[in-house]
Protein backbone atom coordinates (compact mmCIF):
# COMPACT_ATOMS: atom_id res chain seq x y z
CA UNK A 1 0.00 0.00 0.00
CA UNK A 2 1.46 3.30 -1.22
CA UNK A 3 1.75 5.92 2.02
CA UNK A 4 0.04 8.91 1.64
CA UNK A 5 -1.20 11.95 3.48
CA UNK A 6 -4.28 10.87 6.00
CA UNK A 7 -7.02 12.68 3.49
CA UNK A 8 -10.54 11.31 4.42
CA UNK A 9 -12.50 10.04 1.77
CA UNK A 10 -16.12 9.17 2.04
CA UNK A 11 -17.80 6.84 -1.21
CA UNK A 12 -21.45 7.68 -1.16
CA UNK A 13 -22.59 3.54 -2.25
CA UNK A 14 -21.70 0.40 -1.52
CA UNK A 15 -22.27 -1.15 -5.14
CA UNK A 16 -19.59 -2.41 -7.72
CA UNK A 17 -18.15 0.94 -8.58
CA UNK A 18 -18.19 1.91 -4.99
CA UNK A 19 -16.47 -1.35 -3.59
CA UNK A 20 -13.64 -0.53 -6.19
CA UNK A 21 -13.41 3.26 -5.70
CA UNK A 22 -13.00 2.22 -2.38
CA UNK A 23 -10.16 -0.53 -2.88
CA UNK A 24 -8.10 1.60 -5.46
CA UNK A 25 -8.06 4.50 -3.11
CA UNK A 26 -6.98 2.25 0.24
CA UNK A 27 -4.25 1.05 -2.13
CA UNK A 28 -3.34 4.50 -2.00
CA UNK A 29 -2.82 4.91 1.67
CA UNK A 30 -6.46 7.06 1.92
CA UNK A 31 -8.58 6.72 4.83
CA UNK A 32 -11.69 5.64 3.29
CA UNK A 33 -15.43 5.40 4.31
CA UNK A 34 -18.27 4.00 2.57
CA UNK A 35 -21.57 4.71 3.62
CA UNK A 36 -24.70 3.08 1.63
CA UNK A 37 -27.95 3.71 2.21
CA UNK A 38 -29.33 -0.45 1.94
CA UNK A 39 -28.43 -2.68 4.98
CA UNK A 40 -25.15 -5.04 3.96
CA UNK A 41 -27.30 -8.16 2.71
CA UNK A 42 -28.22 -5.68 0.11
CA UNK A 43 -29.42 -7.35 -3.64
CA UNK A 44 -28.52 -4.25 -5.94
CA UNK A 45 -28.04 -3.97 -9.83
CA UNK A 46 -24.08 -5.47 -8.50
CA UNK A 47 -25.09 -8.72 -7.82
CA UNK A 48 -28.25 -10.09 -10.11
CA UNK A 49 -26.93 -8.98 -13.38
CA UNK A 50 -24.95 -11.22 -16.07
CA UNK A 51 -21.72 -10.86 -14.56
CA UNK A 52 -20.33 -10.13 -18.12
CA UNK A 53 -16.92 -8.08 -19.09
CA UNK A 54 -17.36 -6.83 -22.80
CA UNK A 55 -15.01 -5.25 -24.59
CA UNK A 56 -17.07 -6.21 -27.31
CA UNK A 57 -20.10 -3.57 -26.31
CA UNK A 58 -18.06 -0.94 -27.83
CA UNK A 59 -21.21 0.88 -29.15
CA UNK A 60 -23.07 3.24 -26.51
CA UNK A 61 -26.48 2.96 -25.96
CA UNK A 62 -27.09 5.99 -27.21
CA UNK A 63 -26.48 4.75 -31.02
CA UNK A 64 -28.11 5.61 -34.45
CA UNK A 65 -31.60 3.57 -34.53
CA UNK A 66 -31.98 3.56 -31.11
CA UNK A 67 -34.53 6.07 -30.93
CA UNK A 68 -36.51 4.58 -33.51
CA UNK A 69 -36.40 1.36 -31.64
CA UNK A 70 -37.28 2.94 -28.34
CA UNK A 71 -40.27 4.02 -30.23
CA UNK A 72 -41.43 0.91 -31.66
CA UNK A 73 -41.09 -1.03 -28.28
CA UNK A 74 -42.33 1.44 -26.14
CA UNK A 75 -46.00 0.44 -26.31
CA UNK A 76 -45.19 -3.03 -25.54
CA UNK A 77 -44.74 -4.03 -22.10
CA UNK A 78 -41.80 -6.87 -23.28
CA UNK A 79 -40.09 -5.71 -25.59
CA UNK A 80 -36.42 -5.00 -24.75
CA UNK A 81 -36.82 -1.44 -24.14
CA UNK A 82 -39.55 0.18 -22.58
CA UNK A 83 -40.28 3.38 -21.60
CA UNK A 84 -43.44 3.41 -18.84
CA UNK A 85 -45.35 6.58 -20.40
CA UNK A 86 -45.47 9.64 -17.70
CA UNK A 87 -45.22 13.23 -17.14
CA UNK A 88 -41.52 13.46 -16.09
CA UNK A 89 -39.95 16.31 -17.18
CA UNK A 90 -36.85 14.48 -15.98
CA UNK A 91 -37.60 11.69 -18.22
CA UNK A 92 -38.47 14.21 -21.00
CA UNK A 93 -35.46 15.94 -20.72
CA UNK A 94 -33.37 12.98 -20.73
CA UNK A 95 -35.14 11.53 -24.04
CA UNK A 96 -34.62 14.94 -25.71
CA UNK A 97 -30.61 14.06 -24.87
CA UNK A 98 -31.09 10.60 -25.62
CA UNK A 99 -32.43 11.42 -28.91
CA UNK A 100 -29.48 14.52 -29.89
CA UNK A 101 -26.89 11.86 -28.53
CA UNK A 102 -28.04 9.07 -31.09
CA UNK A 103 -25.91 9.62 -33.85
CA UNK A 104 -22.89 7.98 -35.79
CA UNK A 105 -20.57 10.83 -34.85
CA UNK A 106 -21.26 10.33 -31.11
CA UNK A 107 -20.37 6.29 -32.18
CA UNK A 108 -17.61 7.22 -34.18
CA UNK A 109 -16.06 9.51 -31.03
CA UNK A 110 -17.24 7.50 -28.14
CA UNK A 111 -16.39 3.59 -29.33
CA UNK A 112 -12.21 3.96 -28.96
CA UNK A 113 -12.74 5.83 -25.36
CA UNK A 114 -15.48 2.46 -24.32
CA UNK A 115 -12.98 0.17 -25.98
CA UNK A 116 -9.86 1.49 -23.96
CA UNK A 117 -11.78 1.14 -20.56
CA UNK A 118 -12.76 -2.43 -21.31
CA UNK A 119 -9.72 -3.26 -21.96
CA UNK A 120 -8.15 -1.77 -18.91
CA UNK A 121 -10.79 -3.30 -17.12
CA UNK A 122 -10.24 -6.58 -18.37
CA UNK A 123 -6.69 -6.61 -17.10
CA UNK A 124 -7.56 -5.26 -13.45
CA UNK A 125 -10.12 -7.85 -13.31
CA UNK A 126 -7.24 -10.74 -14.41
CA UNK A 127 -4.89 -9.69 -11.85
CA UNK A 128 -7.54 -9.59 -9.62
CA UNK A 129 -8.64 -13.40 -10.11
CA UNK A 130 -4.36 -14.17 -9.64
CA UNK A 131 -4.55 -12.44 -6.34
CA UNK A 132 -7.24 -14.15 -4.99
CA UNK A 133 -6.85 -17.59 -6.39
CA UNK A 134 -9.90 -16.83 -9.02
CA UNK A 135 -12.28 -17.14 -5.60
CA UNK A 136 -14.70 -15.06 -7.96
CA UNK A 137 -15.29 -16.98 -10.61
CA UNK A 138 -13.51 -15.14 -13.73
CA UNK A 139 -13.45 -17.64 -16.97
CA UNK A 140 -12.02 -15.79 -20.04
CA UNK A 141 -14.11 -18.10 -22.96
CA UNK A 142 -14.82 -15.53 -24.66
CA UNK A 143 -19.31 -14.64 -25.85
CA UNK A 144 -21.50 -15.35 -28.60
CA UNK A 145 -23.61 -12.94 -29.92
CA UNK A 146 -26.58 -15.97 -31.13
CA UNK A 147 -28.83 -14.75 -34.53
CA UNK A 148 -31.89 -15.99 -35.61
CA UNK A 149 -32.25 -14.74 -38.73
CA UNK A 150 -29.32 -13.96 -41.61
CA UNK A 151 -30.81 -10.74 -41.88
CA UNK A 152 -29.76 -10.11 -37.92
CA UNK A 153 -26.34 -11.64 -38.66
CA UNK A 154 -25.20 -9.57 -41.40
CA UNK A 155 -26.26 -6.31 -39.76
CA UNK A 156 -23.98 -7.88 -36.69
CA UNK A 157 -21.35 -8.78 -39.07
CA UNK A 158 -21.03 -4.88 -39.35
CA UNK A 159 -20.07 -4.67 -35.79
CA UNK A 160 -17.54 -7.43 -36.12
CA UNK A 161 -15.85 -5.43 -38.77
CA UNK A 162 -16.78 -2.38 -36.68
CA UNK A 163 -14.34 -4.09 -33.69
CA UNK A 164 -11.69 -5.49 -35.94
CA UNK A 165 -10.88 -1.47 -37.22
CA UNK A 166 -11.01 -0.77 -33.41
CA UNK A 167 -8.58 -3.72 -33.00
CA UNK A 168 -11.15 -6.17 -31.20
CA UNK A 169 -10.79 -9.45 -32.25
CA UNK A 170 -14.47 -10.60 -33.87
CA UNK A 171 -15.20 -14.13 -35.82
CA UNK A 172 -18.51 -14.26 -38.06
CA UNK A 173 -19.66 -17.56 -37.29
CA UNK A 174 -22.19 -20.21 -38.53
CA UNK A 175 -24.04 -22.68 -36.42
CA UNK A 176 -22.19 -25.42 -37.21
CA UNK A 177 -19.08 -23.14 -35.56
CA UNK A 178 -21.20 -21.91 -33.40
CA UNK A 179 -21.79 -25.79 -32.02
CA UNK A 180 -17.77 -26.30 -31.86
CA UNK A 181 -17.29 -23.56 -29.54
CA UNK A 182 -20.16 -24.13 -27.01
CA UNK A 183 -21.10 -28.15 -27.48
CA UNK A 184 -22.83 -28.34 -24.05
CA UNK A 185 -25.82 -26.55 -24.91
CA UNK A 186 -27.60 -27.00 -28.89
CA UNK A 187 -28.67 -24.00 -30.76
CA UNK A 188 -31.66 -23.36 -33.19
CA UNK A 189 -29.80 -20.33 -35.00
CA UNK A 190 -28.38 -18.17 -38.27
CA UNK A 191 -25.57 -18.18 -36.73
CA UNK A 192 -23.69 -15.68 -34.67
CA UNK A 193 -20.00 -13.51 -33.80
CA UNK A 194 -17.66 -14.90 -31.77
CA UNK A 195 -15.57 -11.94 -29.68
CA UNK A 196 -12.96 -14.25 -27.79
CA UNK A 197 -11.91 -11.18 -25.41
CA UNK A 198 -14.88 -11.01 -23.48
CA UNK A 199 -15.09 -12.96 -20.01
CA UNK A 200 -17.59 -13.77 -17.38
CA UNK A 201 -18.19 -14.19 -13.55
CA UNK A 202 -20.18 -14.38 -10.72
CA UNK A 203 -21.52 -11.23 -9.30
CA UNK A 204 -22.36 -12.24 -5.92
CA UNK A 205 -19.09 -14.07 -5.21
CA UNK A 206 -17.21 -10.90 -6.88
CA UNK A 207 -18.65 -7.99 -4.37
CA UNK A 208 -18.07 -10.96 -1.24
CA UNK A 209 -14.48 -11.02 -2.66
CA UNK A 210 -14.59 -7.09 -2.67
CA UNK A 211 -16.39 -6.43 0.52
CA UNK A 212 -13.33 -8.89 1.95
CA UNK A 213 -10.52 -6.76 0.61
CA UNK A 214 -11.64 -3.46 1.50
CA UNK A 215 -12.51 -4.52 5.21
CA UNK A 216 -9.03 -6.26 5.06
CA UNK A 217 -7.62 -3.15 3.94
CA UNK A 218 -9.28 -1.02 6.79
CA UNK A 219 -12.04 0.66 5.25
CA UNK A 220 -14.69 1.61 7.14
CA UNK A 221 -18.73 0.80 6.68
CA UNK A 222 -21.70 2.81 7.21
CA UNK A 223 -25.07 0.68 6.40
CA UNK A 224 -28.82 1.50 6.05
CA UNK A 225 -27.17 5.01 6.72
CA UNK A 226 -28.64 7.46 3.35
CA UNK A 227 -27.17 10.41 2.62
CA UNK A 228 -29.81 13.33 3.29
CA UNK A 229 -27.77 16.64 2.47
CA UNK A 230 -24.47 18.23 3.05
CA UNK A 231 -22.65 20.88 4.69
CA UNK A 232 -20.57 22.97 2.51
CA UNK A 233 -17.64 25.87 3.16
CA UNK A 234 -17.02 28.09 0.06
CA UNK A 235 -17.02 25.24 -3.04
CA UNK A 236 -15.92 22.64 -1.07
CA UNK A 237 -18.23 20.27 0.82
CA UNK A 238 -17.72 19.63 4.49
CA UNK A 239 -19.66 16.86 5.84
CA UNK A 240 -22.55 14.65 4.29
CA UNK A 241 -25.69 14.79 6.52
CA UNK A 242 -26.83 11.14 7.44
CA UNK A 243 -29.70 10.78 10.38
CA UNK A 244 -26.98 9.46 12.19
CA UNK A 245 -24.96 11.84 12.19
CA UNK A 246 -22.78 14.15 9.86
CA UNK A 247 -20.16 11.88 8.36
CA UNK A 248 -17.11 14.81 7.65
CA UNK A 249 -14.25 14.28 4.50
CA UNK A 250 -11.77 15.69 2.78
CA UNK A 251 -12.93 14.27 -0.39
CA UNK A 252 -16.83 12.52 -1.14
CA UNK A 253 -17.34 10.25 -3.92
CA UNK A 254 -20.43 10.03 -5.31
CA UNK A 255 -21.00 6.36 -6.40
CA UNK A 256 -24.59 5.90 -5.36
CA UNK A 257 -25.98 4.08 -8.69
CA UNK A 258 -29.96 5.57 -9.76
CA UNK A 259 -29.54 7.09 -6.56
CA UNK A 260 -27.10 9.53 -7.16
CA UNK A 261 -28.93 12.41 -8.38
CA UNK A 262 -31.28 12.47 -5.33
CA UNK A 263 -27.87 12.90 -3.23
CA UNK A 264 -26.88 16.13 -4.99
CA UNK A 265 -29.84 17.80 -5.94
CA UNK A 266 -29.86 20.03 -2.60
CA UNK A 267 -26.45 20.94 -3.88
CA UNK A 268 -28.09 22.32 -6.85
CA UNK A 269 -26.27 19.99 -9.44
CA UNK A 270 -28.29 18.26 -11.55
CA UNK A 271 -27.14 14.77 -13.05
CA UNK A 272 -29.36 13.64 -16.42
CA UNK A 273 -29.84 9.86 -15.43
CA UNK A 274 -32.92 7.49 -16.07
CA UNK A 275 -33.01 4.04 -13.44
CA UNK A 276 -33.19 0.96 -16.29
CA UNK A 277 -34.77 -1.61 -14.75
CA UNK A 278 -33.00 -5.05 -15.30
CA UNK A 279 -34.57 -8.60 -14.44
CA UNK A 280 -32.95 -11.58 -14.37
CA UNK A 281 -33.80 -15.19 -13.06
CA UNK A 282 -31.62 -17.96 -12.29
CA UNK A 283 -32.06 -21.92 -13.30
CA UNK A 284 -30.30 -24.03 -10.43
CA UNK A 285 -30.15 -27.08 -12.25
CA UNK A 286 -30.38 -26.32 -15.69
CA UNK A 287 -31.21 -29.15 -18.47
CA UNK A 288 -28.40 -27.66 -20.35
CA UNK A 289 -25.22 -25.88 -18.81
CA UNK A 290 -22.90 -23.87 -21.52
CA UNK A 291 -19.66 -23.05 -21.36
CA UNK A 292 -19.59 -19.80 -22.78
CA UNK A 293 -21.36 -16.52 -21.46
CA UNK A 294 -24.11 -15.37 -25.09
CA UNK A 295 -26.51 -12.65 -25.75
CA UNK A 296 -29.95 -13.64 -28.26
CA UNK A 297 -29.17 -10.71 -30.28
CA UNK A 298 -32.77 -10.22 -31.49
CA UNK A 299 -34.42 -10.75 -27.82
CA UNK A 300 -31.45 -8.61 -26.19
CA UNK A 301 -31.10 -11.52 -23.90
CA UNK A 302 -28.03 -11.97 -21.74
CA UNK A 303 -27.16 -16.17 -21.00
CA UNK A 304 -23.77 -16.47 -18.27
CA UNK A 305 -23.48 -19.91 -16.65
CA UNK A 306 -22.17 -19.26 -13.14
CA UNK A 307 -21.01 -22.45 -11.71
CA UNK A 308 -23.60 -25.15 -11.85
CA UNK A 309 -26.40 -22.45 -12.39
CA UNK A 310 -27.42 -20.88 -15.67
CA UNK A 311 -28.84 -16.81 -15.22
CA UNK A 312 -30.89 -14.91 -17.78
CA UNK A 313 -31.66 -11.33 -17.92
CA UNK A 314 -32.15 -8.67 -19.98
CA UNK A 315 -34.41 -5.75 -20.59
CA UNK A 316 -34.27 -2.01 -20.22
CA UNK A 317 -37.31 -0.67 -18.60
CA UNK A 318 -37.11 3.33 -17.73
CA UNK A 319 -39.95 3.64 -15.50
CA UNK A 320 -38.53 5.64 -12.82
CA UNK A 321 -37.43 4.22 -9.02
CA UNK A 322 -40.08 1.65 -9.39
CA UNK A 323 -38.43 -1.38 -7.82
CA UNK A 324 -41.54 -3.78 -8.73
CA UNK A 325 -41.70 -6.75 -10.92
CA UNK A 326 -43.47 -6.61 -14.01
CA UNK A 327 -44.55 -10.28 -14.75
CA UNK A 328 -45.32 -9.57 -18.26
CA UNK A 329 -41.38 -8.15 -18.79
CA UNK A 330 -39.89 -11.34 -16.97
CA UNK A 331 -42.08 -13.79 -19.15
CA UNK A 332 -40.50 -11.96 -22.41
CA UNK A 333 -37.14 -12.83 -21.43
CA UNK A 334 -38.20 -16.39 -20.28
CA UNK A 335 -39.75 -16.72 -23.49
CA UNK A 336 -37.21 -15.76 -25.48
CA UNK A 337 -34.56 -19.21 -24.24
CA UNK A 338 -36.64 -21.86 -25.99
CA UNK A 339 -36.36 -19.74 -29.76
CA UNK A 340 -32.14 -19.77 -29.04
CA UNK A 341 -31.83 -22.69 -26.67
CA UNK A 342 -34.59 -25.26 -27.90
CA UNK A 343 -34.00 -27.93 -25.65
CA UNK A 344 -34.92 -25.71 -23.00
CA UNK A 345 -38.94 -25.59 -22.26
CA UNK A 346 -41.33 -22.69 -20.39
CA UNK A 347 -41.85 -25.07 -17.73
CA UNK A 348 -37.97 -24.99 -16.85
CA UNK A 349 -38.95 -21.07 -15.48
CA UNK A 350 -42.35 -21.76 -13.89
CA UNK A 351 -42.08 -19.98 -10.23
CA UNK A 352 -38.26 -19.27 -10.25
CA UNK A 353 -37.65 -16.45 -7.69
CA UNK A 354 -36.97 -12.76 -10.37
CA UNK A 355 -34.32 -10.53 -9.27
CA UNK A 356 -34.64 -6.69 -10.23
CA UNK A 357 -32.02 -3.87 -10.13
CA UNK A 358 -32.26 -0.69 -11.13
CA UNK A 359 -28.74 0.79 -13.48
CA UNK A 360 -28.09 4.21 -13.59
CA UNK A 361 -28.57 5.56 -17.63
CA UNK A 362 -26.88 8.60 -18.71
CA UNK A 363 -28.56 10.34 -21.90
CA UNK A 364 -25.64 9.54 -24.08
CA UNK A 365 -24.77 5.83 -23.19
CA UNK A 366 -21.12 6.97 -21.37
CA UNK A 367 -20.93 7.07 -17.45
CA UNK A 368 -19.62 10.09 -15.31
CA UNK A 369 -16.41 10.39 -14.22
CA UNK A 370 -14.70 13.15 -13.07
CA UNK A 371 -14.95 16.05 -10.46
CA UNK A 372 -17.89 18.40 -10.27
CA UNK A 373 -16.77 22.27 -11.14
CA UNK A 374 -18.90 23.63 -8.41
CA UNK A 375 -17.49 21.43 -5.70
CA UNK A 376 -13.78 21.18 -5.76
CA UNK A 377 -13.63 18.09 -3.68
CA UNK A 378 -16.88 16.41 -4.95
CA UNK A 379 -16.21 13.44 -7.86
CA UNK A 380 -18.64 11.25 -9.56
CA UNK A 381 -18.37 7.84 -10.64
CA UNK A 382 -21.90 6.88 -11.71
CA UNK A 383 -24.03 6.22 -14.80
CA UNK A 384 -22.68 3.04 -16.32
CA UNK A 385 -25.71 1.66 -16.86
CA UNK A 386 -25.32 -1.88 -18.06
CA UNK A 387 -21.74 -1.60 -17.99
CA UNK A 388 -21.41 -1.52 -14.04
CA UNK A 389 -19.93 -4.46 -13.57
CA UNK A 390 -17.96 -4.61 -16.88
CA UNK A 391 -16.29 -1.15 -16.07
CA UNK A 392 -15.73 -1.02 -12.51
CA UNK A 393 -11.97 -1.97 -11.67
CA UNK A 394 -10.73 0.93 -14.47
CA UNK A 395 -13.18 3.34 -12.53
CA UNK A 396 -11.63 2.98 -9.27
CA UNK A 397 -8.56 2.97 -10.71
CA UNK A 398 -9.46 6.71 -12.63
CA UNK A 399 -11.13 8.00 -9.27
CA UNK A 400 -7.74 6.79 -7.09
CA UNK A 401 -5.82 8.75 -9.96
CA UNK A 402 -7.87 11.50 -10.37
CA UNK A 403 -7.72 12.05 -5.99
CA UNK A 404 -3.70 11.63 -5.58
CA UNK A 405 -3.12 14.07 -8.63
CA UNK A 406 -1.95 11.72 -11.14
CA UNK A 407 -1.88 11.42 -14.73
CA UNK A 408 -4.60 9.85 -15.96
CA UNK A 409 -4.21 6.34 -17.76
CA UNK A 410 -7.55 7.23 -19.96
CA UNK A 411 -8.15 10.99 -20.69
CA UNK A 412 -11.67 11.56 -18.85
CA UNK A 413 -12.67 14.92 -20.55
CA UNK A 414 -15.77 13.00 -22.52
CA UNK A 415 -17.04 11.98 -19.21
CA UNK A 416 -17.55 15.02 -17.18
CA UNK A 417 -20.15 14.90 -14.97
CA UNK A 418 -21.18 18.71 -16.07
CA UNK A 419 -21.15 17.64 -19.38
CA UNK A 420 -25.60 18.64 -19.74
CA UNK A 421 -25.15 21.40 -17.94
Amino acid sequence: MKRRDSRHVVVCGAGIIGLNCAYALRQRGYDVTVVDRSSEDRDGCSFGNAGMIVPSHFIPLAAPGMTKLALKWMFDSKSPFYIRPRLSVDLITWGLRFMRAANADHVTRSAPLIRDLSLASRALYEQLADATQNDFGLIRRGLLMLCKTQHTLDDEAHVATRARELGLPAEVISSARAAELDPAVRMAIAGGIYFPLDCHLSPQRLMATLLRLTRAAGVKFHWSTAITGWRATGNKLAAAHTARGDIPADEFILAGGSWSPAMVRGLGLKLPLQAGKGYSVTLTQPRQLPQLCSIFTEARVAVTPMGDTLRIGGTMELSGMDESIQRERVAGITASVPRYFPDFTPEDFRNLPVWRGLRPCAPDGLPYIGRFARHANLTAATGHAMMGLSLAPITGQLIAELLSGEKSSIDLSALSPDRFN
